[in-house]
């Protein structure tokens, strides 16, 4: 069975019922239902094949979300054609790399882009779609054909393309459907990215399977974030912590209404500060519940609905996913210590795009090496301490920076933290942390109170003053991007 297939579940067992408020090009608010989105995606269908599309071919779209980036990733579906969203942030050189790499029939985008191939206008797109037959384009397709190739964030190298299948995506979404009880009554307010596994692979599947109703915003604007939850009254919310960082900032009796009709908070892409899901658990009246995925595997562990979400874990391993945790020299973790996790399931994507060398390294006896580190409780709960490659190794011992981060957190002065590890001549590297403060500190006083109950090798050998963080769309601090400091 194909995406499609489950699709129809909404375009054609719930045809005339509303799938979709969104702003067209002017601002205005418009709706769709489940069969006009079939109808105008088949339109479109027809006209990419009518300029030469088949199955197997790749289209790049450089949209920020917008009901035409919905159109256009169905209708590659339901011909075959990869779809390849591009990251609306990035430069001139990111946006090459990618278009060089999955050399597309073609690019979509609002205007010209770099990086060679044909570009044509979504605005043009859609006014030439119109013309077409709303008549259902049907590509027999099985479920390992590819559905799209997401790239990286190619934060240690080039980005890499990560084939996903419509196995993948089903399976994923399958998952989430069962475990976070998503029905066809729920209301999703939805400003994730489309470009994005978290906003492409959870929530767009989800609500075409499922058949729900969706708001989809351009982008989270946290001034505008509570008008649009009192307006829309979601029952769904899938965010990043920066979002739930900026929802905390809302007064205390909208807080607690919109925590009275939102039944499910979700967050992922990024760590969630153990000390932000319990203040907003007291705002709001609802426990954020966190889970874990990556490009390469979309949702790979959640929190339970029903049971402990418990702070700073990533929950169990889905239905169908396997886990391992390695030493490194391959051994398998006892519970506590850590190691690279591995995973494998039908969530796992099959490899990379024109990449054998890189797929053969991800894998080992079939699991997908993670490049995550994370350790596991007694009673199976996951935590997460960091990227393989971002652990400090400092006079021999390893210094894992999300614990440091943590204690920073909870620190009045702190906003936000990130430690990362510095070159030393005499023990190789130490921890150093970047701090955007809440209020004015005293490096010394930090310092100080690290010294109180962190191993001395832990203790960051410098606090430096940042006014933001670098981050990618969706929250995830770019360490690589961090102005240099001394540690002298």
């Amino acid at each position: 069975m194909n995406l499609i297939q489950l699709f129809d579940l909404s375009f054609a067992g719930r045809a005339n019922e509303t799938a979709l408020e969104y702003s067209d090009r002017g601002g205005h608010p418009r709706t769709a239902t489940f069969g006009e989105l079939d109808r105008d995606s088949s339109r479109l269908a027809r006209l990419l094949q009518q300029r030469g599309f088949a199955a197997g071919d790749r289209l790049c779209v450089h949209l920020a979300n917008c009901v035409e980036m919905v159109h256009l990733y169905v209708a590659c579906l339901k011909l075959g054609v990869i779809f390849v969203p591009i990251n609306v942030l990035y430069k001139e050189r990111e946006v090459r790399h990618i278009v060089s790499d999955a050399a597309p029939r073609a690019v979509i985008a609002e205007g010209a882009l770099p990086g060679g191939g044909e570009t044509w206008k979504s605005i043009e797109l859609a006014a030439d779609a119109a013309a077409q037959s709303g008549e259902r384009v049907y590509t027999p397709l099985e479920g390992d054909a590819p559905a799209a190739i997401v790239y990286t964030s190619g934060t240690t190298g080039p980005s890499k393309g990560a084939i996903l299948t419509h196995n993948n995506f089903a399976a994923n979404a399958l998952n989430l459907i069962t475990c976070w009880r998503i029905g066809a009554a729920d209301r999703l307010l939805m400003p994730l990215p489309l470009f994005h596994v978290h906003g492409l692979g959870n929530a767009l599947h989800c609500w075409l399977i499922a058949g729900f109703r969706m708001r989809l915003l351009e982008r989270f604007e946290h001034r505008k974030a509570r008008q649009e939850f009192l307006d829309f009254r979601p029952s769904l919310f899938f965010g990043v912590p920066a979002m739930y960082v900026r929802l905390l900032e809302l007064p205390g009796e909208a807080a607690r209404e919109i925590g009275g009709f939102a039944r499910l908070f979700v967050s992922g892409s990024a760590p969630l500060p153990p000390q932000v899901l319990e203040e907003f658990e007291g705002r709001f009246g609802s426990r954020i519940l966190e889970r874990y995925g990556m490009t390469e595997t979309l949702m790979n562990m959640s929190n339970p609905y029903e049971g402990e979400r418990r702070a700073g874990t990533v929950g169990f391993p889905l239905p169908g996913v396997s886990a391992r945790i390695r030493n490194q020299d391959g051994s398998p973790a006892a519970d506590g210590e850590t190691g690279e996790l591995h995973l494998k399931g039908p969530n796992v994507f099959p490899g990379y795009w024109r990449r054998p060398e890189a797929t053969e390294a991800a894998f080992s006896e079939g699991y997908f090496r993670t490049g995550d580190l994370a350790s596991r409780s007694a009673d199976g709960y996951y935590t997460l301490h960091g990227r393989r490659s971002d652990l400090i190794i400092s006079g021999g011992f390893n210094i894992y920076p999300r614990e440091i981060e943590e204690f920073l957190l909870e620190q009045p002065e702190v906003k936000e933290a990130v430690v990362v590890g510095a070159p030393d001549r005499v023990r190789g590297e130490v921890p150093v942390a970047y701090i955007v403060s809440a209020a004015d500190f005293d490096p010394a006083v930090l310092e100080g109170r690290c010294r109180a109950v962190l191993a001395s090798f832990k203790v960051p050998r410098a606090f430096v003053r940042v006014d933001e963080l670098p981050r990618t769309a969706l929250g995830k601090i770019q360490k690589h991007l961090l102005p240099p400091s001394s540690t002298d």
